[in-house]
């Protein structure tokens, strides 16, 4: 089993920035995947970015240019920088690791932007 701890929620006004933290408790065997995924109330999870073992990423439409995903192999950690926050991204942001076989969730932190 893997666990991630997710850190860096809060409340922020819009235009404002936040840096989330997951921090996973062991590396996993191969190629993998590390992510941000969120969910808003009412909503389902929708992707917000994500980085591959190897560097690759990909951002949804409605960050991109905002959010800067990054990780470090080394420390099995992943951050999300997010800047010029807007109201529609208050969310529960959750941590992902997809390996091969298996998939893994943090419990979420939740980002909360004001007007």
């Amino acid at each position: 089993q893997v666990q991630l701890v997710e850190s860096g929620g809060g409340l922020v006004q819009a235009g404002g920035s936040l840096r989330l933290s997951c921090a996973a408790s062991r590396s996993i065997f191969g190629l993998n995947t590390m992510g941000w995924y969120r969910q808003a109330p009412g909503k389902q999870r929708e992707l917000v970015a994500t980085i591959t073992s190897g560097g690759t990423t990909n951002y949804a439409g409605s960050v991109k240019g905002r959010f800067t995903i990054s990780r470090d192999n080394a420390k099995n950690t992943v951050a999300l920088q997010m800047n010029s926050l807007k109201l529609e991204d208050t969310a529960v942001y959750y941590c992902r690791l997809a390996g091969t076989y298996s998939i893994y969730w943090g419990q979420g932190t939740q980002v909360t932007v004001s007007s």
